[in-house]
């Protein structure tokens, strides 16, 4: 057995080897660790607590070796990343917030050199709880941590074999704080095209007003379909206009980018990536993923539907999906009734999305709000097709309707406000919301696919 007790209290850590000795000789030794750490004694007797929670990661080798499959306790199943590629991650959904005291990491040949065991109340901001530099593979005990969050990730940095990261198993161990359990309902407010160059002190700026009524709404978290800041969305601008009023809860949006924020004199997404930061690149791209409850969200660029990495990203992603639900949103819609019209740049990843059974996709970009019908991205209607919100009443000079197109089924321009979302366990709803607090629209009540 190989002990490390060097590292700053109170975190100890140790390495936990596999050794033929005999019974007596083990149970010896193990009284004895535990007498001489108490803290050990302690992390022993929690629970484990990742059994069948639901797990995402970076990327998968090949569809049969997803990411759950390191949290089924099965010894003979097994996650494995693309090959070649770093940096990689696995994280697992505890489903509510927990006090994580162990992390026991079963490596198949393709291990970690280096790596972080990283805990997040949110999934997009993490803080490392133990860090490896020199790993050798094998199974790596990690005990006496003292992390809290409800997500737990492993993000490999270096590989110690030319392949990809392969987990037999991850094991958390730890106490859930008894919060509410995975799946339940919660509310989303979104909104695209949002902050004009004006501040609350000019009576007609709308983006201050949304923002004050999104707030008072109070949702999980806020989406932003792009074109969040005008006109060419430089770090200042973000600074003096976004950041007055929809800034204010900067911590809990997810945001995409629309094509103003490509305008940039300082290179595209420049001032869009310094201002949100790891919020609005929490896997080190433009677009990413998250859980909530029983959905799966996927938020995409684009401004880069063109790009094979984002397309190869999003199959990867999809594929290891394992939640009931999928909602989806960017700037650039493929169906609207507004001055942009229908923009067939998304029509390839509808079709990725409707293949896998989405439910919802979001966009903005013409501003104004409208809903879809289920539809196939041929635009046909259907029963199994995907539902689609335009909602670019942000805060940015509304556009007028200009030609309805088919399964179009409300459509409001004028009205600033936000579409307050419903999500359950298995389905959806919605309502547009103007700044004065009226109710604008209902949607019908949706059960995901």
């Amino acid at each position: 057995m190989h002990l490390n007790a060097s590292a700053p209290s109170p975190l100890v850590r140790s390495r936990l080897r596999t050794l033929l000795l005999a019974g007596t000789a083990v149970l010896v030794l193990v009284g004895g660790l535990l007498l001489a750490w108490p803290e050990r004694a302690g992390a022993a007797a929690d629970p484990l607590i990742s059994l069948g929670k639901p797990a995402t990661a970076s990327s998968v080798e090949t569809s049969s070796l997803g990411a759950k499959n390191a949290f089924d306790g099965d010894p003979a199943t097994r996650w494995a990343s693309a090959e070649g590629k770093d940096p990689q991650w696995i994280r697992v959904d505890l489903g509510t917030s927990a006090t994580v005291s162990r992390v026991r990491l079963r490596w198949e040949a393709a291990y970690a050199k280096a790596y972080r065991v990283e805990v997040s109340a949110d999934g997009a901001s993490w803080t490392p709880i133990a860090t490896e530099t020199a790993g050798n593979g094998g199974t790596d005990d990690w005990i006496g941590l003292s992390g809290k969050g409800r997500y737990l990730r492993v993000h490999g940095t270096a590989r110690g074999t030319s392949y990809g990261y392969s987990l037999y198993e991850a094991e958390v161990y730890g106490s859930l704080d008894g919060g509410p359990p995975p799946g339940g309902a919660f509310t989303v407010v979104a909104a695209g095209d949002i902050a004009a160059q004006c501040t609350a002190s000019d009576s007609g700026c709308a983006h201050p007003k949304t923002a004050a009524l999104a707030q008072r709404i109070d949702p999980k978290f806020y989406l932003t379909m792009g074109d969040n800041q005008y006109d060419d969305a430089r770090l200042s601008d973000f600074r003096a206009y976004y950041d007055k009023s929809w800034g204010a809860f900067k911590a809990k949006t997810r945001p995409v980018p629309g094509n103003h924020e490509t305008y940039d004199p300082a290179g595209s997404l420049a001032g869009y990536k310094a201002y949100f930061g790891s919020i609005a690149f929490p896997q080190g791209k433009s677009w990413y993923s998250y859980d909530e409850g029983n959905w799966h969200f996927i938020a995409l660029d684009s401004n880069s539907f063109d790009q094979a990495a984002q397309i190869d990203w999003l199959k990867a992603d999809l594929a290891a999906n394992n939640k009931k639900c999928v909602a989806a949103y960017w700037h650039h819609p493929l169906f609207s009734s507004g001055g942009h019209g229908n923009d067939p740049v998304s029509k390839p990843v509808w079709k990725i999305l409707y293949a896998a059974k989405a439910d919802l996709v979001l966009g903005g970009h013409d501003h104004h709000y409208e809903r879809f019908a289920p539809q196939d991205p041929d635009g046909r209607a259907t029963a199994d097709g995907i539902v689609e919100i335009v909602g670019g009443m942000g805060g940015a000079d509304p556009y007028p309707i200009e030609e309805v197109q088919p399964n179009s089924q409300k459509r409001i321009s004028g009205p600033y406000g936000v579409v307050k979302l419903e999500f359950t366990d298995s389905g959806y709803g919605w309502t547009y919301v103007a700044t004065d607090g009226q109710v604008k629209d209902t949607s019908p009540k949706y059960s995901c696919h």
